[in-house]
């Protein structure tokens, strides 16, 4: 697979975790600092498969090719002047309980991260088949969200826009946190998560084209003929974009505005009980 390999970035996201208020201890404090920077460098393997995390160490680590793929709400520091708190936390609940759900319902997913009102995936993608299966994933990502506001809208809710960003590159996997508590996590580091996030961040916007997906050259690149064609080039910032849907579900969708359409129309356009397709 002749896949483009990013430079390691030193940013990573950590997810957050429940304090469990254990005492500090200053030696041992001193102890584990030592642990970690005197590892072996040999410890942090190279993969080209996302490997499970049960085998991560507080010591070790694995370089791994992967598919980084990121939903954020657009704007959505201003939400809360148009919503009350508790319509709010419906909001972003359904948004991130379904983002959720349906990136965990692929084989080819192996970690999925909540990031405030953010949304990411990590997709093990080492046959260039795998790119067009996180990239469908992206179009499926956009017609939920459109389902969501099409329901956030009949209850007069406000809705919102989604950026989509998607990007091929080299990450490294590590586990992070207070070694003998339960304060851990898998951590990902590395220009892919990064380039994904900020992809995600551009998306839905002016420059966009108000295209909610934008995915970097290199998937663009190993995407097959058909998911090509789905795509525009994006000059502004040198990169593709989309608004591409998953089909079953934007069909969905369209059924069900025709019957919203229906119920308000009973006798049709023109005043009968004809319709036309």
């Amino acid at each position: 697979m002749n896949l483009l390999i990013e430079k390691l970035s030193l940013e990573y996201t950590l997810d957050d975790m429940e304090a469990t208020h254990k005492n500090y201890s200053f030696d041992d404090s001193l102890s584990r600092i030592d642990e970690i920077l005197n590892a072996d460098n040999k410890q942090y393997e190279e993969k080209n498969s996302i490997p499970v995390r049960s085998g991560l160490t507080y010591t070790n680590g694995y370089y791994v090719n992967c598919t980084a793929l990121f939903v954020d709400i657009c704007d959505s520091s201003k939400l809360p002047q148009y919503q009350n708190r508790p319509v709010l936390a419906k909001i972003y609940r359904s948004f991130i309980s379904e983002l959720v759900a349906y990136f965990n319902g692929f084989t080819l997913c192996k970690e999925v991260n909540i990031n405030g009102d953010c949304v990411w995936a990590v997709f093990d993608t080492p046959q260039k088949v795998d790119v067009d299966i996180a990239f469908s994933a992206a179009c499926g990502a956009n017609a939920l969200v459109n389902i969501l506001n099409y329901k956030l809208e009949k209850k007069e809710y406000q809705t919102y826009k989604v950026g989509i960003g998607i990007d091929y590159g080299r990450a490294l996997m590590v586990k992070a946190g207070h070694k003998g508590s339960t304060i851990n996590d898998v951590i990902w580091m590395g220009d892919v998560v990064n380039q994904a996030c900020h992809l995600a961040g551009k998306a839905n916007t002016i420059w966009a084209n108000n295209c909610p997906i934008l995915l970097s050259n290199v998937i663009f690149n190993n995407l097959n003929s058909d998911n090509q064609k789905l795509c525009r080039q994006n000059t502004s910032y040198m990169c593709y974009q989309s608004d591409a849907v998953n089909t079953m579900m934007n069909n969905w969708l369209e059924e069900q505005k025709k019957k919203d359409f229906r119920n308000r129309n009973p006798f049709g356009p023109f005043g009968s009980n004809i319709f036309f397709e």
